[in-house]
């Protein structure tokens, strides 16, 4: 629990009960600061003051919860105790807090006081400033927390519209949140809607939300919908939840339904199992048929994925079927056809999409195949499964080495050889990567 959280006089009463005159003085000092209450302020300083240093000083070194007058101050954003704070007692507008690293100016932000945070910049805080866990920028904060005049402000005093966090862009975090009219104002100021955070964009961050606004502000933007990248494809999200509107919008912007999931399933695959006939009616005739659909028609399709999902819950069938596959996959593999090698495991990957080394084979095809994204690809859902598996960072390695993203592939085959030390297959890539990089 902190301060973001819960207001600090309710935080205050939680630790020392609801009678006032019973918190520690330092507690009752900040209740005031986060007041705007200039004559409280002073009064209590004074008592505060046992050493004689003066009101001035003691306001300005008094803290609590890592916490001072000038950090609680957003609480309520009066001016006169900004005025007080910054002009007679001369505190540091850019020193953080000690409990989240939080300056002034983004507790300002955070409290969405607006008159604050202009105060705070016209008297000499720094509007690019970040905190240096997770480099959250002033932006990022009102973007989170969808307070659309603070964006703007913060923009037309020069804030970084394509800031990086640990959240993503200011442009991701607004979408994902579904605050079209911070998307909107975002896009004014030129953001770019294809800077991917997390290796998601803000178009699937927007779909995550399923928020359809949020995707056609970010389409007419300029964003990317071709969902080249099997994990980060926008159709195949909109027809996860079936959001049959942005399944129109994005096939209008020219998205291709031709592109299968992680698993190998195609969008109108997902709508038949998770959206609507109208979703599936609406993406066929832009779908290539699938060879292994024998009735290749609306009907067919939604009858072909009910009976797999049948299937499924079939666990003996699974098994055989499961089985079947991975025999027929390796044997293409050992062959060299690593078409119907990939073929192979991207169908048993339908039964199973949790197998590792399903992924981490079929990552090894599309490599010797010359596909380094979808190598990629695989192995990062493979590293996400299994986070300690060596195997799974080599291949992450091996697919950054092909991309030519040696800095990248150093790291990803650094993690592989310290779970895997005496491999000297990853050791001999882990050198070559050094060198290169």
């Amino acid at each position: 629990m902190g301060t973001r959280d819960v207001p600090l006089p309710r935080l205050f009463k939680i630790l020392h009960g609801e009678d006032r005159d019973r918190w520690p003085l330092e507690a009752r000092f900040i209740a005031a600061a986060h007041n705007g209450d200039v004559r409280n302020i002073k009064k209590i300083a004074k008592e505060l003051d046992v050493q004689g240093h003066g009101i001035p000083a003691t306001v300005a070194s008094t803290t609590y919860m890592g916490m001072n007058a000038l950090h609680a101050a957003g609480g309520r954003g009066r001016l006169l105790a900004y005025q007080y704070l910054v002009e007679e007692v001369g505190m540091d507008v850019d020193k953080p807090d000690t409990a989240q690293e939080f300056t002034p100016v983004a507790h300002a932000v955070s409290n969405g006081c607006l008159p604050a945070v202009k105060y705070l910049l016209d008297h000499g805080a720094d509007v690019h400033q970040q905190r240096s866990k997770g480099n959250i920028a002033l932006l990022h904060t009102a973007a989170v927390l969808g307070y659309s005049e603070i964006v703007q402000f913060l923009l037309s005093r020069g804030a970084d519209v394509d800031a990086i966090s640990d959240l993503g862009t200011p442009l991701a975090i607004a979408a994902l949140r579904g605050y079209a009219s911070i998307v909107k104002i975002l896009l004014q100021h030129n953001a770019d809607p294809n800077k991917a955070s997390c290796q998601f964009g803000p178009l699937s961050m927007a779909l995550q939300k399923s928020s359809v606004s949020c995707m056609k502000l970010l389409i007419q933007g300029g964003a990317n919908v071709s969902g080249d990248i099997a994990f980060d494809n926008p159709l195949v999200k909109a027809a996860e939840k079936g959001l049959t509107e942005a399944i129109k919008c994005l096939l209008e912007a020219g998205a291709n339904p031709n592109v299968p999931n992680t698993f190998g399933r195609l969008p109108i695959e997902l709508s038949a199992e998770y959206g609507t006939r109208e979703d599936v009616e609406i993406l066929f005739p832009f779908t290539s048929p699938i060879s292994t659909m024998e009735n290749w028609s609306v009907d067919g399709i939604i009858s072909h994925v009910k009976m797999e999902i049948k299937q499924l819950e079939d666990g003996n069938f699974v098994k055989e079927r499961m089985s079947d596959l991975k025999q027929q996959a390796d044997e293409a593999f050992k062959k060299q056809d690593y078409p119907n090698a990939s073929l192979f495991y991207t169908q048993a990957l339908k039964m199973d999409n949790f197998d590792s080394k399903l992924l981490s084979n079929r990552s090894l095809c599309w490599l010797r195949m010359g596909d380094g994204q979808r190598a990629y690809d695989d192995a990062t859902k493979c590293k996400r499964q299994r986070p300690k598996w060596a195997k799974a960072h080599y291949r992450q390695g091996a697919a950054l080495m092909f991309m030519k993203d040696y800095a990248s592939a150093y790291s990803a085959l650094s993690r592989a050889l310290e779970l895997e030390p005496e491999n000297e297959e990853i050791e001999k890539l882990f050198w070559e990567a050094m060198e290169l990089r």
